[in-house]
């Protein structure tokens, strides 16, 4: 995977990535403590996890391809924070198999809940591992940008298939098996025991422009990015966005 802090790779991981610093840097700052512990579900070869651990904080991952945790050791020492890194192999339904209950200052669960057989129990799993205040950041591929992405092709009945199927797909060769609206991932979140901070539209408009575009036309990439950031945050455009993105914290048994 690409590193979200270089520039063509940003078009796909910038909105997260500055929600995410942001909320890690709150979180260490209201702890008083400059390294955080941060678990990574699903973080396969450390596209966050690295970045991560070069802001200082100790890193988890867990993830079921022994090849993806192969390559983020190698990417991890090639960055310099090795010591900051370590790759578990699991995967969320069986998380407590290799990491602590409430171990946590912040999870993440990024491109995870498309693929799992249970997705509240995936949400319930990754909010368990945090400790009390934790900070959750949940990123899941979008109903409405499938749909929309489908359209434009000229496909229309997969774009209409995908609207209405329950499970958001365009048809039988659809690689994604699960895509959400941003109200059903509030929800899971929410009855998992999340206070929701924020939710994003994640590529609104970066997976919609020709690359061509983007690679040739001066300062095009920035000002996409600026538009990404812009768009983001913006409800209009959540029903949109190829993926979202929802940032919460946990509360206490008092406080659901």
């Amino acid at each position: 995977m690409s590193d979200p802090m270089r520039p063509r790779a940003s078009l796909r991981t910038a909105v997260v990535w500055e929600v995410l610093k942001d909320a890690l840097d709150r979180k260490a700052k209201a702890a008083g403590s400059d390294a955080l512990d941060v678990l990574d579900t699903g973080g396969g070869t450390g596209n966050f996890a690295v970045p991560v651990a070069r802001l200082g904080h100790r890193v988890t991952v867990v993830d079921p391809s022994p090849n993806a945790l192969f390559a983020l050791e190698r990417r991890a020492a090639e960055a310099g924070v090795a010591d900051r890194v370590r790759g578990v192999q699991g995967d969320i339904h069986g998380l407590f198999d290799v990491v602590d209950r409430g171990g946590y200052d912040a999870v993440l669960c990024h491109g995870v809940l498309e693929y799992v057989d249970d997705p509240a129990e995936g949400v319930r799993n990754a909010v368990d591992a945090l400790r009390p205040s934790g900070t959750l950041s949940l990123l899941a591929a979008g109903l409405g940008g499938a749909v929309l992405a489908r359209a434009l092709a000229g496909h229309f009945t997969e774009a209409r298939r995908a609207l209405t199927d329950p499970a958001g797909r365009w048809g039988e060769g659809d690689p994604v098996p699960r895509r959400f609206t941003a109200d059903q991932l509030t929800d899971l979140v929410g009855k998992a025991g999340v206070e929701v901070g924020a939710v994003h539209g994640v590529r609104v408009f970066a997976d919609l422009v020709p690359g061509a575009l983007v690679d040739t036309e001066p300062g095009a990439l920035d000002a996409l990015l600026k538009l990404e950031a812009a768009a983001a945050e913006l409800p209009a455009f959540h029903s949109v966005a190829t993926q979202l993105h929802v940032l919460g914290e946990k509360q206490g048994p008092g406080e659901r």
